[in-house]
């Protein structure tokens, strides 16, 4: 039908002037199939309302009044025919800005990002939430009609790398922006997860696709929800990899506390060309505000209807579908969303659907997710009581699917449910494990089980009968590093419960070899010192962290922001930067102290080689995180982690726990189906002692240990207690 109209077109007759133009323009030598988008093409003149050719005789004439100095030299690499002809430059992706007529380059394309301006469409596309309007407030006084852009810019061209990100990019980023392409520019858009390990890249990706995705579609208004505390990561990322001068907004720098204050942001955001950056906690905060006055209502209808893209960086915070944060999320109008993560399973299976419902609305509701569904029920095992698959809930399958793939005895089952999986999610999810991390020197995943001290059996006893988990977690950690921690706990229920002066009227008295933790710390410390390494230290608790702090400017009188740095929930981000590149940097560092939760996101230490884990934390991905800060890139040492466990502590059953769910990230992304499943270390080392003379044998030396812990080896020989190494590498026990 299209092609009829060209031609009828085509032999309309056309006046004396125009053929005369067209006759010389001369040979085309452009590439076969761009002719018929010449400028001067019927096609043309009908977008522009019939008035194509003085649109090109007017780019003529300005073209001719310019004043252009020519290099006498150059003559001899003048194209024959440029000078006498009525250039059409077009944009090729190996060239640059072309004449489609003679070949002559006008820019080359190493200096251009391209821009297409869509045109608008008739149609409207229809999002699942809509609120109504209340309080008679109309939406026009808040949002002008030019920047609602999912309404009615939705024409689709091809995005594309740009040559100088091209240049860089690995093949997985290469592919990850291929993927977000196929999802984000579509006649029927919707969002995606990139599951990329910690230090892959990812951020470079985005930055990347948003900056072409910005250049084909001027109007879009990308929004950035993360970590309040990597913003500033985010921005010099931007800086780095910026093509053009693109303003990034935030409410943090401008220090825009009221909301009338967010309002002049959000607003200017909405009216220009930029991206703006928001914290998950502030943006639930605004979007669920109750308060009804015109100024909440105009930020609340801004967020949720002006972005054209969500960007969720660290995507797996969002988990939990009874927070603000993932029912908020699930209001903003546009279908394109992007989860960044690198730990995408953290706790249960159902989190992980909860982060697929966020980016794609009632996923197992959709074709293909709903047959392999019903597939995987048919396959598990299922109690007598329930007899039709229809009547189980989204939350029975995924119980369901977690309980098959940690307990069920049928090898075979657990291969076609991961199977499952991956189909059912491999149009919206993009794994990627990380195999630029084998061309680093290396990372070897210590457990350590350290018997406890008389004194610390005897409080560990007490501990065991207390009935809330939380509390036998927070004061274990302290009570495991030294005993006379336990004194300081009753300030637990303070917010500033840390006392310095106390811990340093406590050291004075204390003997070091009681702690079992402490002590293992202070030898590593004193070994990394002498091979120069330096040394990470991670607790999920500020206590433990302080009391090593202090016992270290005691032994070795180390002093805070030379030798031994700190970050916590409390260091802003200058703090954490400035922390960050003195510890890498400077020759005098020597510790860092972390709270795993402050450092397990957007933070390089690639600095140290040695890491302490004090404590377990019930979330294995946490713990990943944290180790990625210092085996990431950059790293130009093999990194050695201990995993600190007291034995016969509850700390071994949460050890257990961690390891079972971690089992299951393994299996659903990483496992190619040809290795054996279990849930056991494969290699260990164990000292015992078997005699009263605290004589010590090797158990089984198949473990290679470096010269730091054969020194350990012999240094608890002396001390009697017992110390077991486990290599903690699950993708070795898969």
């Amino acid at each position: 039908m299209v092609e009829d109209k060209r031609q009828t077109k085509a032999n309309a007759p056309v006046s004396p002037k125009i053929s005369e133009v067209e006759k010389d323009k001369g040979v085309y030598v452009g590439v076969e199939g761009d002719a018929e988008h010449e400028e001067g093409s019927p096609q043309h003149d009908s977008e522009y309302g019939g008035l194509g050719s003085i649109w090109n005789e007017l780019s003529f004439a300005l073209e001719c009044s310019k004043d252009t100095a020519v290099d006498s030299s150059a003559d001899k690499h003048t194209i024959v025919g440029a000078e006498d002809c009525d250039h059409s430059f077009i944009l090729k992706d190996d060239i640059g800005s072309v004449c489609r007529v003679c070949g002559l380059i006008e820019r080359g394309i190493e200096t251009i990002i391209e821009y297409q301006y869509a045109k608008a469409k008739k149609s409207e596309r229809t999002y699942r939430y809509e609120r109504s309007l209340r309080n008679g407030l109309e939406q026009t006084k808040i949002l002008p009609e030019s920047i609602r852009w999912v309404e009615h810019e939705d024409s689709l061209t091809e995005v594309a790398v740009h040559p100088r990100h091209r240049k860089v990019m690995k093949p997985h980023q290469v592919e990850g922006f291929n993927f977000l392409t196929s999802n984000l520019v579509t006649d029927h858009p919707g969002g995606c997860i990139m599951a990329h390990a910690p230090g892959s890249g990812k951020t470079f990706m985005i930055i990347s696709f948003l900056q072409s995705f910005m250049a084909k579609y001027p109007s879009a208004r990308p929004l950035i929800v993360l970590p309040k505390g990597i913003i500033s990561t985010w921005k010099k990322e931007f800086q780095r990899w910026q093509v053009e001068d693109i303003p990034l907004y935030d409410l943090y720098s401008s220090k825009s506390e009221s909301r009338s204050q967010q309002l002049v942001i959000l607003k200017r955001w909405a009216n220009e060309r930029s991206i703006l950056f928001l914290g998950y906690a502030q943006f639930a905060l605004i979007v669920c505000d109750m308060d009804m006055n015109e100024t909440t209502l105009g930020c609340r209808d801004i967020l949720l209807t002006c972005p054209s893209i969500l960007i969720l960086d660290e995507g797996h915070t969002p988990r939990n579908q009874n927070t603000d944060i993932l029912k908020s999320l699930e209001q903003v109008q546009t279908p394109r969303k992007v989860v960044l993560s690198g730990t995408l399973y953290q706790n249960h299976v159902r989190e992980v659907f909860n982060v697929l419902n966020l980016v794609r609305p009632k996923f197992l509701k959709m074709g293909t997710p709903k047959v392999i569904k019903r597939r995987i029920l048919s396959k598990v095992q299922i109690s007598s009581g329930r007899s039709s698959i229809a009547k189980f809930s989204d939350d029975d399958f995924y119980n369901l699917v977690e309980c098959t793939l940690l307990e069920d005895e049928k090898f075979n089952r657990k291969v076609n449910i991961v199977q499952d999986l991956r189909e059912m999610t491999s149009k919206v999810l993009h794994y990627y494990k990380g195999d630029f991390l084998d061309e680093l020197p290396g990372l070897v995943d210590f457990t350590v089980f350290l018997e406890l001290s008389r004194a610390q059996k005897k409080e560990v006893a007490e501990l065991k009968e207390l009935k809330s988990r939380f509390k036998i977690n927070s004061e274990g950690s302290a009570i495991y590093v030294h005993p006379q921690l336990k004194k300081l706990l009753m300030y637990s229920g303070v917010k500033d419960r840390v006392d310095v002066e106390k811990i340093d009227l406590m050291l004075e008295k204390l003997k070091e070899t009681e702690g079992i933790k402490a002590k293992f710390y202070l030898n590593l410390l004193q070994l990394c010192e002498s091979t120069g390494e330096k040394l990470l230290v991670f607790s999920q608790y500020l206590l433990p962290l302080k009391f090593l702090e202090r016992l270290t400017v005691k032994v070795k009188n180390y002093s805070l922001g030379k030798e031994m740095f700190v970050i916590t929930g409390d260091s802003d981000s200058e703090i954490r930067d400035s922390c960050m590149e003195q510890f890498n940097n400077s020759s005098d560092a020597r510790v860092f102290f972390g709270s795993i939760r402050a450092c397990g996101e957007g933070i390089s230490l690639v600095g140290a080689s040695r890491i302490i884990i004090l404590d377990i934390h019930l979330n294995p991905s946490v713990t990943r995180q944290a180790i990625g800060r210092a085996f990431r890139p950059g790293q130009q040492r093999k990194v050695y982690t201990y995993r600190l466990v007291a034995s016969g502590s509850p700390e071994e059953d949460d050890h257990l726990t961690c390891f079972r769910k971690e089992s299951i990230a393994k299996m659903w992304f990483e496992w190619n189906g040809c290795q054996v499943i279990t849930v056991k270390p494969r290699r260990s080392l164990s000292l015992q002692k078997v005699n009263s003379q605290h004589s010590w044998r090797l158990v089984d030396n198949s473990l290679f240990l470096d010269g730091l812990l054969s020194h350990f080896v012999d240094n608890y020989r002396q001390v009697g207690h017992m110390i077991r190494f486990y290599n903690f590498d699950i993708a070795d026990s898969l």
